[in-house]
């Protein structure tokens, strides 16, 4: 790691971090961090991944256009995106095929491994590792990977041996991983000071006001863009935190703890999906994985809803059951266009955060009540590729998503003409 220099004409280390006991807060991608020579030259800012895997299914009457092309005709889930539409492909008709075992094949959702049903199975590499074994040493994690849900061991995220690597459950503990740094104490004490309302912005504040004086204009406002989503985090970190037990005739109330409730899905999301935000624009990683893990959870507090997510795909020949779950994948909608509104707005090297990641959003079951795995409904936003159209592909003959794989290991700069099931990369993208 290179030695910050604040001096006036040095440019920084693309991996500065602002430190502090039990700190070290890594910086956004700032024009100072470019050598003066690649600004004139042939520097290429860092593309990055994003895949998120909502593991119920998606309402196919409210996702998938009847219409393909530019001029589709919208739908009540993608009118939610409805900003985000020239930074969008919408695509239906594709799947993995022989990837079937209903609700267990979220596990292949990356990978595209046949029949995770079948004794014996043994799954394959995920699209996040391929790409991680080419570029995770540039990056102080090669890889991040994120559960939402309930807690149970889940990932979408798999080795070259078939192995799981188990997704962050806490963002707590995500926040550490990304933030801080140092002995256990140190932590632990910088833990303590947040949960009492001390930003992390204390601790690193003498070393953050140095940086400012050194940098350029448009610098100075990403970092201060940069440095106020931190201290929104760590508010909406403090709120999420609920206490174990409530103090009765004690005088103190035990350690607060993480958000644990089931019901809670919506507001858990909100939180990973800004963390995952965050180590991209840190460049603390290019790759994040989310499983939202809907499969076992209670009724969400969603207004209106009253039976879990599962159960609801599982009546939702029932009208009532279907406008509740309407309800439930409205608001995973919602906080969509949450992260890629903020995204939009997170500045990277002339370009948004969001033209520099690829963020693919979607499903494993094409009907949850059915546990069919054919016709997912999938989403891909940013990332440089020419969007805005909807990519409707045979509903009765599917064509193979791992061609949209390939695809995007080759927009991250790996050669690869193949991956899992692909017959090539994906036409019209």
């Amino acid at each position: 790691m290179k030695r910050i220099n604040f001096a006036s004409g040095h440019s920084l280390s693309r991996r500065t971090f602002l430190r502090a006991s039990g700190v070290a807060l890594a910086l956004p991608m700032l024009d100072a961090m470019v050598p003066a020579f690649a600004k004139a030259s042939a520097f290429k800012p860092p593309l990055r991944m994003l895949a998120i895997c909502t593991n119920m299914g998606i309402l196919s009457e409210y996702f998938s256009p009847k219409t393909a092309g530019e001029n589709y005709e919208t739908t009540p889930y993608l009118d939610l995106l409805k900003d985000f539409r020239r930074d969008t492909t919408v695509i239906t008709g594709s799947s993995h095929p022989e990837c079937d075992g209903g609700h267990e094949s979220d596990n292949c959702f990356l990978t595209a491994a046949p029949h995770p049903m079948r004794g014996g199975f043994k799954n394959t590499i995920s699209l996040d590792q391929v790409i991680a074994e080419k570029i995770g040493h540039l990056t102080r994690f090669p890889s991040v990977t994120i559960v939402v849900g309930p807690e149970q061991k889940r990932s979408l995220s798999w080795t070259d041996g078939g192995v799981m690597i188990p997704g962050e459950m806490k963002p707590s503990k995500l926040f550490a991983k990304l933030f801080l740094k140092g002995s256990a104490h140190e932590v632990d004490a910088q833990v303590a000071r947040l949960r009492e309302g001390r930003s992390i912005m204390d601790a690193v504040g003498e070393r953050t006001k140095a940086l400012e004086r050194t940098l350029a204009g448009n610098d100075k406002q990403k970092l201060d863009q940069y440095f106020t989503s931190v201290r929104e985090l760590e508010k909406r970190l403090a709120l999420a935190e609920e206490w174990e037990h409530k103090p009765k005739v004690e005088v103190t109330a035990k350690p607060p703890v993480d958000i644990t409730d089931p019901a809670e899905l919506i507001p858990q999301s909100r939180l990973m999906y800004e963390l995952a935000r965050l180590a991209l624009e840190t460049d603390s990683t290019r790759l994040v994985t989310i499983m939202i893990d809907q499969a076992n959870n209670n009724k969400l507090n969603v207004d209106g809803v009253m039976a879990g997510t599962h159960s609801l795909t599982h009546q939702s020949g029932s009208p009532d059951k279907r406008a509740q779950l309407k309800l439930v994948e409205e608001a995973q909608f919602r906080e969509l266009a949450t992260l890629l509104g903020a995204m939009k707005q997170t500045g990277d090297q002339g370009r948004t955060l969001l033209d520099r990641t690829m963020l693919l959003y979607g499903s494993q079951l094409g009907n949850a009540g059915l546990h069919t795995n054919t016709n997912m409904p999938m989403l891909l936003f940013g990332g440089g590729f020419r969007h805005g159209r909807h990519l409707a592909f045979d509903q009765k003959n599917n064509y193979p998503l791992c061609n949209l794989y390939v695809s995007m290991l080759q927009r991250m700069g790996i050669e690869a003409d193949q991956f899992a099931s692909s017959t090539g990369t994906m036409q019209g993208l």
